[in-house]
């Protein structure tokens, strides 16, 4: 598969899903693609149950969150130091 462009296959409007980052022309948030690898769903059930989608879009919706949590910082606290 060719490095996929996540700019190209996402939109953000904020009449469209409350302006979560969705795969241009559906309402599938980028993170529920997430949710849904997370949730042990392959790529081809992902592909079944959505039809609409490609491969690409839901690469897409990886790259999608993995960008948001890069530009995300939560302090964390490890166990142990309070």
């Amino acid at each position: 598969m060719t490095e996929v462009d996540w700019k190209d296959r996402i939109a953000v409007n904020p009449n469209v899903c409350f302006g979560k980052p969705c795969t241009k022309g559906t309402r599938i948030w980028g993170s529920l693609v997430l949710d849904f690898l997370a949730s042990s769903s392959t790529v081809d059930e992902i592909l079944r149950k959505h039809p609409h989608l490609t491969r690409d879009d839901i690469q897409a919706g990886i790259a999608t969150g993995t960008e948001a949590e890069r530009e995300r910082f939560i302090p964390m606290v490890m166990e142990g130091r309070g």
